[in-house]
């Protein structure tokens, strides 16, 4: 399962989401790809201050926040057949 979350340095709900991220991953793997907009103008302009955004296989799961009870069930969804 793959996991993107748009971030950029310095923000406090990135930190806040990387960090359940981090928890959830210790009771139920995926492979996380981070990719901070601030490098690209295209994703800047896109996602502007509207991040973190996280997606699980390309669809949207969240914006701004989640927290670990939702974060699983989402990702408990995706592997059911």
């Amino acid at each position: 399962m793959q996991l993107i979350l748009y971030t950029r340095p310095g923000c406090h709900l990135c930190d806040d989401i990387k960090e359940i991220l981090a928890s959830v991953r210790k009771v139920e793997p995926f492979e996380l790809r981070e990719i901070d907009i601030s490098t690209d103008p295209a994703l800047e302009r896109r996602y502007g201050r509207d991040i973190p955004v996280l997606l699980i296989n390309d669809a949207e799961a969240a914006r701004h926040r989640i927290d670990e009870r939702e974060l699983l069930r989402k990702l408990k969804d995706e592997r059911a057949p």
